[in-house]
């Protein structure tokens, strides 16, 4: 309890939120690391089983193969996670695009009212307007 006595509280002016941007620069950044990273990993995977396949071949040993068995298995294993990082980035940007979406949107007013405001947006189709014509010229 006595450590709790040290604790600084901090008003709320004070602390610093990150801005939307900064989070999508360090969203972008982040991505660029890991997928350097993997892309980096694949590349000395690559190596490392060329270099333990000629090693397999020449001495014919069982536990030789066993180890290329693995480095193929991981490597497949990183190349799925570099694919899985994009769609994991791409569902995050669509995410993003779609919380800027109005969904429902609610008209206070008259049916008159509406109707006038959608024929003043364009949203009354021409075929309707058409068919009152018609009509009122029975």
């Amino acid at each position: 309890m006595e450590k709790l006595k040290d604790i600084e509280l901090v008003p709320s002016s004070d602390v610093s939120i990150v801005s939307e941007q900064e989070r999508h620069i360090h969203q972008d950044e982040d991505y660029e690391y890991i997928r350097n990273n993997l892309k980096d990993i694949i590349g000395k995977g690559s190596d490392a089983l060329d270099g333990i396949l000629e090693l397999a071949r020449d001495s014919d040993h069982p536990r030789a193969w066993e180890v290329v068995g693995q480095i193929m298995r991981q490597l497949a294993e990183t190349n799925k996670d570099l694919i899985e990082l994009q769609k994991d980035m791409k569902k995050i940007k669509d995410e993003e695009g779609a919380k800027k979406i109005t969904q429902n949107a609610i008209f206070v007013g008259s049916t008159n009212e509406l109707q006038k405001f959608l024929r003043g947006q364009g949203h009354v189709s021409q075929k309707i307007k058409d068919a009152r014509k018609k009509l009122d010229g029975r």
